[in-house]
C-alpha cells in the first residue's frame, strides 16, 4: 500500500494563549503512595516538565507521603527519577531548584493520629514559602487505602480551607465491580464534593485523545459524514506488546477488561461516539460523554470473549506464558484478552457495530481507534479486469494512532499511473504529530495534573460516568466468574490474540484491522 507523505505545518501560532494564561495559585501538592513507581516514573517528571515550561507558580510545594521514613532520600530519589524517566538533561539548571521544593512526610496510611501532624507539616510549608490555601491531595496508592485516606482528611479537616481550593485526584482502578465503585464514590462524597473530585485517566491528558474533539468538532469535513449513513464500524485497540512487567498480584485480581476496557477503552469510545457539546467546560462535556454511555444497552454475554496468552515470540524473543509470570497462579483463569462488540442505540449511531479490544503480549504496541466507511453503492472500478494486486475497492479508513507513533491517516483509492486497465489501488495520506510540531517528552499527565490544580474537570471522569461504565461490564465479569474459561492459555505470545476475538468480528461480516501503526 502506497503512502502519500505530507508536510504538515501549523500555519499560525500567534494567537496560542501565553504560557501565563494558565498557571495555577501557589499550591501544596500532596502525593499518597509516593514511594511508588508512579512518582519517580511520571509524576515528578511531569510537574518538572511545567516547571521547565514555566507553568507553575513561584511559590508552590510537593510533599511526598509513604509508609516508609525516607527524609531526605526522596528528594533526590525523585531527581533521580526525572533524570532517567523525564528525558531531562542533567545539566539543566533548574532541576536542583526544582527538587528544593520536594519534601517527604512517613506515615501509616490508616494511622488517624498521623495525619494532625500531616496537618501540621503543610500549614509549616506553606507558612516557610509563602504559600496560599490551595491544596491537591493525589492518591496514587493500593485501592484499599482511597477510603482511609479520604476519611483522615476529612476529620482533620483538610477537605477544605478557607479562601483556597482543595482538590483530591484519585487513580484508578475505581472500584473493581459497580458495587464497590459505588460504594467508594459514596466515601468519597461524603468528604469531598464532587467539584473536588478528580478520578484521573491518564489516556485522558495525551495530546491525541483531546485531539479527537478538535478533528470532529472544529473541521467542517468530518462531522457531516460521522455518522450511521456514512460509517460501516468502529474498532478500538489498546495493545501492548509487554506482558504484566511483575505486576502478578495486581493483575490476578484485575485481567484486561477491569484494567483497560472498562475505563481507557470507554473513554476513547466516548470521544469518537459523543454528541458536540456546546462549549468546552467541563460539565458540557462530561454531559455529553455520560449521554453516549447511557445510550449503549447491555452487552450479551456472546458479544464478549477473553483470552490469555501462552509462552510466544515478542520481538525476537522468547517470553513466557501468563501462567509462568511471577507471583501467578499456574491455573490462572484471569484474562489477559478482552474484546466486545456494542451497538450505540441513538440517532447517530443506530445500526453501526463498535469492537472494542485490549490485550498484553500481542504483536505490537498500538492504541487506535478506526474508522471505517461504507462502500460506494455501486463499485464500478470492480467490473474492470485491472491486473496486479489491486483489483478490488477497498473501503475508505480512517485511523487516529493514539500511540506510540501520534497520527491521523486516511485510507482512499486512487489510480495506478501506466497500469493496464484501471487498477485502483489504496494509499494513505499521513498525518504525523511529531513531524509537524516536535517531538514531545510530555507523558500526558502534565495536563491532567496542571487542570486538577486549577480545578479544570474537564478531563476527568464524573461519578456517574464511572458508574455507567461499571453497569455494562459487571454482568460480563459475574458471567466470566460463574463458569470455567476457554481453555487457557488461548493465543501465543506474538500474535493478535485468540481465535474467538476473529469470529465475534466475522459474524458481522468484518474482521479486525492488525496492520497498526504508522502507514508504511
Amino acid at each position: 500500500m502506497a503512502t502519500v507523505q505530507m508536510r504538515v505545518r501549523p500555519e499560525d501560532l500567534s494567537n496560542v494563549p501565553a504560557a501565563s494564561e494558565r498557571i495555577p495559585n501557589s499550591t501544596i501538592l500532596v502525593i499518597f503512595g509516593a514511594s511508588g513507581d508512579l512518582t519517580k516514573r511520571k509524576l515528578l517528571p511531569s510537574l518538572f516538565h511545567l516547571r521547565q515550561s514555566g507553568l507553575l507558580p513561584k511559590q508552590f510545594a510537593i510533599v511526598g507521603v509513604a509508609r516508609r521514613p525516607l527524609g531526605n532520600e526522596f528528594a533526590e530519589d525523585m531527581k533521580a527519577g526525572i533524570l532517567e524517566f523525564g528525558g531531562v538533561d542533567a545539566s539543566d539548571p533548574k532541576i536542583d531548584e526544582f527538587v528544593q521544593h520536594v519534601s517527604y512526610y512517613a506515615l501509616s496510611f490508616d494511622d488517624a493520629a498521623g495525619y494532625a501532624g500531616l496537618k501540621d507539616e503543610l500549614d509549616k510549608i506553606a507558612k516557610e514559602k509563602g504559600i496560599g490555601n490551595d491544596r491537591l491531595f493525589y492518591l496514587a496508592t493500593a485501592p484499599e487505602y482511597f477510603a482511609p485516606i479520604i476519611e483522615n482528611l476529612g476529620a482533620q479537616g483538610m477537605n477544605q480551607t478557607e479562601n483556597g481550593r482543595v482538590g483530591v485526584v484519585i487513580e484508578k482502578p475505581f472500584g473493581h465491580d459497580l458495587e464497590s465503585a459505588r460504594e467508594l464514590n459514596h466515601q468519597v462524597n461524603a468528604v469531598f464534593s464532587e467539584s473536588q473530585v478528580f478520578r484521573i485517566d491518564h489516556y485522558l491528558g495525551k495530546e491525541t485523545v483531546q485531539n479527537i474533539l478538535v478533528f470532529r468538532f472544529a473541521n467542517g469535513i468530518f462531522e457531516p459524514i460521522w455518522n450511521r449513513n456514512f460509517i460501516d464500524h468502529v474498532q478500538i485497540t489498546a495493545a501492548e506488546s509487554i506482558g504484566i512487567e511483575g505486576r502478578g498480584p495486581f493483575y490476578e485480581k484485575a485481567g484486561a477488561l477491569r484494567d483497560v476496557l472498562q475505563n481507557h477503552v470507554m473513554e476513547l469510545l466516548s470521544f469518537v461516539g459523543m454528541e458536540p457539546p456546546s462549549s468546552f467546560d467541563a460539565d458540557a462535556v462530561r454531559r455529553e460523554k455520560v449521554k453516549l454511555w447511557q445510550s449503549i444497552p447491555n452487552i450479551p454475554i456472546l458479544n464478549a470473549v477473553r483470552g490469555q496468552y501462552g509462552p510466544g515470540i515478542v520481538d525476537g524473543k522468547r517470553v513466557l506464558g501468563y501462567r509462568e509470570e511471577d507471583r501467578v497462579s499456574p491455573e490462572s483463569g484471569t484474562e489477559t484478552y478482552a474484546a466486545v462488540h456494542l451497538q450505540i442505540e441513538n440517532w447517530r449511531w443506530a445500526g453501526v457495530p463498535f469492537y472494542l479490544r485490549a490485550g498484553k503480549r500481542l504483536k505490537k504496541r498500538a492504541t487506535e481507534i478506526t474508522i471505517q466507511f461504507k462502500q460506494p453503492p455501486l463499485l464500478i472500478f470492480n467490473r474492470m479486469q485491472a491486473a496486479g494486486p489491486c483489483t478490488e475497492i477497498q473501503p475508505n479508513l480512517l485511523s487516529i494512532r493514539i500511540q506510540p507513533d501520534e497520527g491521523i491517516a486516511l485510507r482512499f483509492g486512487a489510480k495506478v499511473p501506466s497500469a493496464p486497465g484501471m487498477a485502483v489501488c489504496p494509499v494513505n495520506m499521513d498525518f504525523d504529530y511529531a513531524q509537524a510540531f516536535g517531538k514531545s517528552t510530555a507523558t500526558g499527565y502534565e495536563r491532567l495534573l496542571m487542570d486538577a490544580m486549577m480545578g479544570d474537570q474537564t478531563l476527568f471522569s464524573h461519578r456517574d460516568g464511572v458508574e455507567i461504565n461499571w453497569s455494562l461490564y459487571t454482568p460480563i465479569l459475574q458471567a466470566w466468574a460463574a463458569k470455567d474459561p476457554e481453555v487457557f492459555p488461548n493465543y501465543f505470545a506474538g500474535s493478535w490474540g485468540p481465535d474467538c476475538a476473529d469470529r465475534l468480528l466475522e459474524r458481522g461480516g468484518h474482521a479486525w484491522r492488525n496492520k497498526l501503526g504508522k502507514p508504511e
